[in-house]
């Protein structure tokens, strides 16, 4: 069986920016244990697999280890993949995924797709978590995911974690999101999931829907500017909109090719 692939830098403008995702359109869902096989081949974060179905597209996320229940870097590579690659029709997309219809709108080179809010709550660290960071957060909120609060991006930019410390919790399907103002944009962030395949996370759409909120906030504002500053790095284009969010960015094509599964 010969399947299409494609690679995506997804949240730039950029190749070799932004977050890294493979899209793989089938007929036909293939078991998840091949699924899973074939994202731990791709060696990326995620691998999107879609099915057109007309109306709607149904997506699916994967990373090396589970199937996610949102991934925004994904979502928003399997949206370039179909518009500036399979000549998708139309400026709207429908998704149908594990997290509800989701839709992407297509605009100048743009995509906007609108995710669930996920306003975090104040929380306490779990130990292990507090052991493994160099710096210790000055908040702590959660919702899907921790989020710690820190005084300034330059204290976001030392952040270290000690692996070895911080792989002995599980937070499936969650992870750990650091986050302060940002020094030339609304907010910055940076995100990391234990027992990962990948440690840090480029960019993440997906922490979004509780940054979003959160900064929205905040900040006393609805329309946000934000950056992942990860070593590739990433800009996200935000909108806070009650129980739903507007995270928006740009895509650019790496790849093109083909796999082979017997």
């Amino acid at each position: 069986m010969q399947l299409e692939l494609y690679q995506i830098d997804s949240f730039t403008d950029k190749i070799f920016h932004g977050n890294p995702a493979c899209v793989v359109p089938l007929k036909e869902w293939l078991p998840d244990e091949i699924l899973l096989k074939i994202t731990r081949e791709n060696a990326v974060a995620e691998t999107a697999f879609f099915i057109d179905k007309g109306e709607t597209i149904h997506l699916r996320w994967f990373t090396p280890e589970i199937e996610m229940d949102l991934c925004g870097h994904a979502t928003l590579a399997a949206a370039h993949c179909l518009v500036s690659i399979l000549n998708y029709k139309g400026d709207r997309i429908t998704f149908e995924t594990k997290s509800g219809l989701l839709t992407v709108e297509v605009k100048d080179g743009m995509y906007y797709m609108d995710f669930p809010s996920r306003m975090p709550e104040v929380s306490t660290l779990p130990d292990i978590i507090v052991k493994s960071l160099n710096i210790q957060p000055k908040e702590i909120f959660q919702s899907r995911d921790y989020v710690l609060v820190y005084e300034s991006e330059q204290d976001i930019k030392k952040v270290q974690i000690e692996r070895s410390i911080f792989d002995t919790i599980n937070l499936d399907p969650g992870g750990v999101v650091i986050t302060s103002v940002g020094s030339d944009c609304d907010f910055v962030s940076r995100y990391f999931t234990p027992q990962s395949t990948i440690l840090e996370d480029p960019v993440t759409g997906s922490a979004h829907c509780s940054l979003i909120p959160f900064w929205s906030s905040r900040l006393g504002k609805d329309t946000l500017f934000a950056r992942q500053i990860s070593e590739r790095g990433g800009e996200l284009y935000c909108e806070n909109k009650e129980q739903r969010v507007i995270v928006a960015g740009k895509a650019r094509t790496y790849s093109v090719g083909h796999i082979y599964i017997e």
